[in-house]
């Protein structure tokens, strides 16, 4: 069976270590499983002014979303928060209302920070988000990485075998949730 998982990341800078981390997962997911990662950083500000003309990106990017068989969101952590973008992207993608391209999607959370609290705050306020859209998300491995500046070599790649383990559990793991809660 192929599972197609959207990849939001919450890091719109190119060279970001969430980014880094999403490239670092795509060989540990199980056979069979995809990762692609859909944009964000073309997305307008969301408002509902737009709603009944979405512009071009918006629809571009709701089409990637329903295409997809769940949604693997990869955030830092701003302010104890996921940032703006994300936040931004999740609210375009389930409007308008009754129509939103979240519900019933499986989904994972993986939040990374340069510290100790390893993303722990994004990653709480973005799952209430998820409640709320009916996407039930994974709970167990929960996925916080800390320290992750120093999780890379200068090539980008996993440098800490243990990190990699760890990620390839969460990625089976997922590919376990996906098969079982998929609409």
């Amino acid at each position: 069976m192929t599972l197609n998982v959207a990849v939001l990341i919450g890091s719109l800078r190119k060279d970001s270590v969430t980014r880094k981390l999403v490239h670092a997962l795509a060989p540990l997911a199980p056979k069979g499983m995809t990762l692609k990662v859909v944009e964000i950083g073309d997305l307008p500000h969301f408002n509902a002014d737009l709603e009944g003309d979405m512009p071009a990106p918006v629809k571009a990017f709701k089409k990637a979303i329903e295409g997809a068989d769940a949604v693997l969101f990869a955030t830092p952590e701003y302010n104890r928060s996921v940032p703006g973008v994300l936040k931004n992207a999740i609210d375009w993608g389930s409007r308008p209302y009754g129509k939103s391209s979240w519900n019933g999607k499986p989904a994972a959370v993986i939040s990374q920070s340069m510290g100790a609290l390893s993303g722990f705050g994004a990653n709480h306020h973005l799952r209430q988000s998820l409640v709320f859209l009916n996407m039930p998300t994974m709970a167990q491995p929960e996925a916080y990485i800390a320290n992750s500046t120093t999780l890379f070599d200068d090539k980008g790649n996993l440098a800490k075998p243990e990190t990699k383990d760890f990620l390839s559990q969460v990625m089976a793991a997922f590919g376990q949730w996906i098969a079982t809660h998929k609409a």
